[in-house]
């Protein structure tokens, strides 16, 4: 783990490293966004912030090291983003699949900052367990292929809950009608992926989707910082900056250890060590720092209370309430066929269920109710009948785990069944484009004040 010193020495070199992004930005500010008051309301839900937010507030030291954290960005992909006025996003674009599929050394006249950009992802460091990684992605391939298609949309609008940061989303006008369903579906697609045999290794295709998911989100912080007249430093902070990506990245290992913390327990049992591990490393190849990923059930779930405990609540219906909506109401299948549309009624109700029980732990029926996610009793009726679509199959994957032979003739089905959904889901192009973007109208509780 860094040391504070030298966490704030890394979110300050951000001015000298790429004085074109950030270099007009006072890192010695405390943005609205965080909060470290024990009267503000956070994230946290309610019952959690009952428990633990006290305990949070009192660490002087992990608050500090949150608010830190909430500064900085990805160095190696937003200094290549920043080439864009030079090369134009189209060429980064390119040359960085090149690099990804072929090497860095293939691709010609290859700037420095796509070097970097690729030795970064290429160092597996010391402290990931690469078998445990490729163990963790075969267990994960049961879940990516019962449970997720059906709980995707609720995960992926958890992140919607908040104004501060799910502003950058709002901004780009990426999740306006059929464009939700386009990241819903990359977002399936990027976890799906990195489920598959070898996925994540250096040319498999967990590895150059992790690539361009860092240079898409690269490109709407630099759109952001650069071009935005609403985005406000003072309030907001970096856009997406990386701790905001951990709690998407790594949703399996915290509901893994905040059932072994609940139960009492110190570790992990071998299947979700092995899990944890593998969001571990997936969560490193989207830029993430090994002080937000720690390896045991309670420095993960202490990270995560840390996040939602210093992130200040803040709905705007204009914001949250839209990214919901316009993803809630999304159809999502590739055709209008009777099994599609069945599926599309299911999963929807299964998600609103999903989201309610997972995110809003504690929270009255008013905060759903005002996201338009609070489910009824048709989406119970679904959630229910999905259940016993997936469990069985859950149980008995995982029963097959167990008998040789029969565990590798099953891991073979789950991979062609994984391979077909990603055809479902659709090419994933992971990219930002500015010209889409739109001066979002906020609320009046936050008036904008452009500092960057």
């Amino acid at each position: 783990m860094l040391s504070l010193d030298a966490l704030r020495a890394k979110v300050e070199n951000q001015k000298t490293l790429i004085p074109s992004l950030y270099g007009d930005i006072d890192f010695s500010m405390t943005p609205e966004r965080f909060t470290d008051d024990i009267s503000d309301t956070s994230l946290l839900p309610a019952d959690f912030a009952r428990r633990y937010r006290a305990g949070i507030l009192a660490d002087s030291e992990r608050v500090e090291r949150a608010r830190l954290y909430t500064l900085l960005g990805d160095n190696v992909a937003d200094a290549y983003a920043a080439l864009a006025p030079q090369y134009g996003m189209r060429k980064l674009i390119n040359m960085l699949k090149q690099a990804c599929d072929e090497g860095v050394e293939q691709v010609e006249d290859a700037p420095q900052e796509l070097v970097n950009f690729i030795r970064e992802m290429e160092h597996v460091p010391d402290w990931v367990d690469m078998d445990l990684v490729r163990q963790g992605a075969r267990i994960s391939r049961t879940v990516m292929a019962t449970l997720s298609p059906f709980a995707i949309r609720g995960a992926f609008i958890a992140t919607f809950m908040n104004k501060y940061s799910g502003l950058p989303m709002a901004l780009t006008g990426a999740l306006s009608g059929q464009s939700a369903v386009q990241r819903v579906n990359e977002t399936a697609s990027f976890f799906t992926t990195a489920a598959l045999p070898g996925a994540l290794e250096r040319y498999g295709q967990g590895f150059k989707a992790a690539a361009m998911v860092r240079l898409m989100h690269s490109m709407v912080r630099f759109n952001i910082l650069k071009r935005s007249k609403v985005w406000d430093v003072a309030v907001y902070g970096i856009p997406i900056p990386q701790v905001d990506q951990m709690p998407a990245g790594t949703i399996p290992a915290f509901l893994a250890a905040f059932n072994t913390v609940r139960k009492g327990k110190k570790t992990f049992g071998p299947a979700d060590r092995a899990v944890a591990e593998l969001c571990r490393y997936q969560s490193y190849l989207l830029g993430l720092p090994e002080d937000l990923l720690p390896a045991d059930p309670q420095g993960i779930f202490d990270v995560m209370i840390t996040y939602s405990g210093t992130l200040r609540d803040g709905y705007d219906d204009a914001t949250c309430g839209e990214l919901v909506r316009a993803t809630m109401s999304a159809y999502r299948p590739k055709d209008k066929s009777l099994r599609s549309r069945i599926f599309n009624t299911a999963e929807r109700g299964f998600a609103r269920v999903f989201f309610t029980r997972t995110f809003l732990r504690g929270e009255s029926r008013s905060r759903a109710s005002l996201m338009g996610v609070e489910p009824g009793l048709f989406d119970y009726a679904m959630f229910a009948a999905s259940s016993l679509y997936i469990l069985p199959q859950m149980q008995a994957h995982a029963w097959l785990r167990r008998i040789p032979v029969a565990n590798e003739i099953a891991d073979a089905f789950l991979i062609r069944k994984l391979n077909r959904m990603l055809v479902e889901y659709g090419h994933a192009e992971y990219v930002t484009d500015a010209s889409h973007y739109r001066e979002h109208q906020q609320s009046s509780s936050s008036p904008a004040r452009k500092t960057a």
